[in-house]
């Protein structure tokens, strides 16, 4: 390495996961062309990398927030890129990141760009997904299993169960996150986690209410009902929570669908909706090695599936839909259009709407790699989720505000927010 470059991440080396940082170069020689890297391993030790060339000024610097790349993974200013472009080194692969405690290190270097690529500076960012003083409690009691994520101070906070979505497991990136941001939230597994069963055949809204009831419960919840997040499958889940269960204030669907899907539904003993079914003969193989399933689901609005449209004008609360346009696992644009019908047709006003062209299906926390393609937890083969990389990161950083400044407007409690640093 170089001993007169400087490579810096500002303002800290050490920040959250959905955190932005500052990437800077010094000590370069005027208008010298380098190339910026990128490289970090996943919870299974895949490796998931990204490069970009820049020149830098007359000062010998490069900033990431201000200079354009020419070529790499991306083009142009985008002072993220190297984090959202970072791509797996074996195709059809989700980055993992599910367990809270484990933060995603980075590693940043910069590369001559002639000859062998010799680099002349690197630093390591550790991305954390909770912040200091957020409490995180492993939840094993009566049917629910999951975590508890509480954040420092006396509280009272606004409280938010997050569904995440299909495919079994818990995954603790996204409430750990919001914990950080002045949230008690209780993450659930549905099936394949501590002693639950690795598959199901339907699903309980009991189990649900359970899990309601105990969020409500803790110490320092002041909201006088519960928020409820979601994702894909989660989504159809999160509209029935929200249309049966008493006490949820403000639901995100995120990119789910307006029927109740995969699995029938059912509540104090009986089937209340029936399943939404996928047409596998409908996918459809790309040269990728990767489906595209978007056709496959069954028409929801069919006479034939009456019985799994969800009742949402039912709902005492309020919705927030967040859909992407480029949706490649289902037309959640299309879903989220039906659902606001069918409220306006109840004479319903409780809800608000996004929806974001060219993202993809997996809407998450930002600054995360984008997912074009990886095994579908339902059809158990790659499948292409859609989107395309630097509009899907847009979205997100958006989504993501817009998701917090929903939750603390339509719960309800007493004291003011507080986020957790690092």
């Amino acid at each position: 390495m170089s001993s007169q470059v400087r490579l810096r991440v500002l303002p800290s080396t050490r920040c959250l996961f959905d955190e932005p940082i500052q990437v800077k170069v010094a000590g370069l020689r005027s208008r010298q062309v380098v190339t910026m890297r990128a490289t970090s391993k996943d919870e299974k030790g895949v490796v998931f990398s990204s490069s970009a060339t820049y020149k830098a000024d007359d000062n010998g610097e490069v900033h990431l927030d201000r200079d354009p790349s020419v070529r790499g993974s991306y083009v142009g200013v985008e002072a993220m890129g190297l984090l959202w472009s970072m791509m797996a080194d074996r195709p059809h692969i989700k980055f993992r990141q599910l367990s809270s405690l484990n933060p995603h290190v980075v590693k940043f270097s910069v590369h001559e760009e002639e000859g062998e690529g010799k680099m002349l500076g690197e630093v390591t960012n550790e991305r954390c997904l909770i912040g200091d003083g957020v409490c995180r409690i492993p939840v094993k009691e009566g049917n629910i299993r999951g975590a508890l994520f509480t954040p420092p101070g006396e509280g009272p906070f606004p409280a938010v169960l997050d569904l995440w979505t299909f495919g079994g497991g818990l995954s603790e990136k996204r409430a750990s996150l919001l914990a950080s941001r002045g949230f008690v939230v209780l993450t659930i597994a549905l099936y394949g986690h501590d002693d639950m069963p690795s598959h199901i055949k339907v699903v309980h809204l009991d189990y649900f209410e359970e899990a309601i009831e105990f969020l409500k419960k803790q110490d320092k919840v002041g909201s006088n009902g519960v928020g409820v997040i979601s994702l894909s499958k989660s989504g159809d889940l999160a509209l029935s929570v929200a249309s049966y269960l008493p006490g949820v204030e403000a639901t995100v669907w995120i990119n789910g669908c307006c029927s109740n899907t995969a699995f029938p539904l059912y509540y104090k003993g009986s089937q209340i909706h029936s399943a939404l079914m996928y047409d596998r003969s409908k996918s459809i193989l790309t040269e990728t090695g990767a489906l595209v399933v978007k056709n496959g689901i069954d028409n929801p609005l069919a006479e034939e599936n009456e019985g799994s449209l969800i009742p949402i004008e039912r709902a005492k609360g309020r919705f927030l839909f967040v859909a992407s346009e480029d949706d490649l696992n289902w037309d959640s644009k299309s879903y989220m259009e039906v659902l606001v019908e069918r409220l306006k047709r109840y004479g319903k006003d409780n809800y608000e709407s996004v929806s974001y062209p060219r993202a993809g299906h997996y809407l998450e926390p930002p600054y995360g790699p984008y997912c074009p393609s990886c095994v579908h937890g339902l059809v158990g083969k790659p499948v292409l989720w859609g989107g395309e990389p630097r509009s899907h990161a847009v979205a997100e950083v958006h989504a993501w505000t817009k998701i917090q400044e929903f939750f603390r407007t339509h719960l309800r409690w007493d004291a003011t927010q507080t986020n957790a640093k690092l």
